[in-house]
């Protein structure tokens, strides 16, 4: 089933809060969190994988200067393991890469296995522990990062990360949310990816 990579819309709003809901069923964003990082402009990137014109994920992405940081990532419990969180993350890394940015951060729920796996794999490591973060559950995070991104030998990883999704899960997504010749994104098995 092919699966369209696009810029999210004010119009995917209320489809992205209900499904935030459903992925994370612990301390999901509110719709106003969602309009409030569309409100950023440029300095954000958020797109939604469509199948069928539904949405079964989405990502976001905050950049400042030369560091990128991934703001949030959510699969449909329907839609997981099939490589979606992976090329999501993906297509976000090319555009933290496209914007200049050197390296890329993010926090991840301490119990949150599936997606600290997906990250190690992207070369995230874990930099720090952020204790009661996640409120009002006060779950834990871990604060990881990977560097640099923006260089040749980080632009082949990301190469051979794809075309390893492509072998397991084949190619079946679309190029509308990638620049020109690059290529797309797959899957946190786990819950949502934050």
């Amino acid at each position: 089933m092919v699966t369209e990579l696009v810029p999210l819309r004010w119009w995917h709003l209320d489809e992205v809060a209900r499904l935030e809901r459903e992925v994370f069923t612990v301390d999901p964003w509110t719709p106003e969190m969602f309009w409030s990082e569309l409100a950023q402009g440029p300095a954000r990137h958020y797109i939604v994988a469509l199948r069928r014109g539904r949405i079964v994920g989405y990502a976001g992405l905050a950049l400042v200067e030369d560091e990128a940081y991934v703001q949030t990532v959510g699969v449909a419990p329907a839609a997981r393991g099939q490589g979606l969180g992976g090329r999501l993350m993906l297509a976000l890394l090319r555009e933290a890469r496209r914007a200049g940015a050197r390296s890329c951060g993010l926090e991840v729920r301490s119990d949150n296995l599936a997606a600290r796996a997906l990250y190690s794999r992207l070369g995230f490591v874990d930099v720090g522990l952020r204790r009661g973060y996640y409120q009002p559950s006060g779950g834990d995070a871990y604060v990881m990062r990977v560097r640099p991104i923006d260089t040749p030998g980080y632009g082949a990883r990301l190469a051979e990360f794809e075309a390893e999704l492509n072998r397991r899960h084949g190619d079946p997504v679309g190029e509308t949310a990638h620049a020109p010749g690059t290529a797309a994104e797959q899957a946190v098995e786990g819950e949502g990816a934050r």
